[in-house]
């Protein structure tokens, strides 16, 4: 399965070309369904989010779909999920934070990212993967008012898929980017997910400082 994962993220524009090509404009169900998923439902947190708009403005660029339909298509998907996880969080939010499945270092993570960044974390969020997932489940869940994360959710889906997505319209037929874009999503998994590492090595770092003290 991981191996299926690291395939999709890596080949995420072959895969959506090859669709493109053999379906045509089934295309737009499919990368609405796709970011709906990634941003609306928390079981499907490993969905490809940033890359998956590169590849998306990339394939606008060679003509496989209509920038000008893609983009506002994604950006209501967007909304949508976000919206939608939030209304979950908020109405069984309890129920589902007690099953196994659940993954509760997730929303620890996604919590301590809203205690640090407040209510503009729903925008910020829409910038890294997993918590993005779990951003409007935790915003529902700790009972943010509807009309505030709702103006968060359209800044952030607005935000997030205009610069991926136009990215890779105007970098995704750059000769050297094309024939490395396999690199180019490695960069952006790793770049997306810098805020998380530094996160958890600060924790790591403050837990020992406090260890230490109380040792001491």
């Amino acid at each position: 399965m991981i191996s299926q994962l690291l395939d999709l993220v890596l080949h995420v524009d072959k895969h959506l070309q090859t669709f493109a090509q053999e379906h045509g404009v089934l295309i737009y169900v499919l990368l609405f369904a796709i970011i709906f998923c990634e941003t609306g439902l928390i079981v499907t947190p490993f969905l490809p989010g940033d890359s998956l708009l590169f590849a998306v403005g990339a394939l606008a660029a060679q003509g496989f779909v209509r920038i000008e339909y893609i983009i506002p298509l994604l950006i209501v998907a967007a909304i949508i999920g976000d919206n939608f996880n939030y209304w979950i969080g908020r109405k069984a939010g309890g129920w589902i934070v007690q099953q196994r499945w659940f993954r509760r270092d997730y929303l620890s993570k996604t919590e301590a990212f809203f205690v640090k960044h407040g209510g503009k974390a729903v925008v910020l969020a829409r910038f890294v993967p997993i918590v993005r997932t779990f951003a409007p489940f935790t915003a529902g869940f700790g009972r943010m008012a509807s009309g505030r994360f709702l103006c968060y959710n359209v800044v952030g889906a607005v935000v997030w898929v205009l610069i991926f997505a136009v990215a890779g319209y105007f970098l995704g037929s750059i000769p050297i980017i094309k024939n490395n874009i396999k690199l180019v999503f490695l960069l952006i998994i790793v770049v997306s997910m810098l805020p998380i590492v530094i996160e958890v090595l600060k924790h790591k770092a403050e837990a020992k400082k406090a260890k230490e003290k109380s040792e001491s």
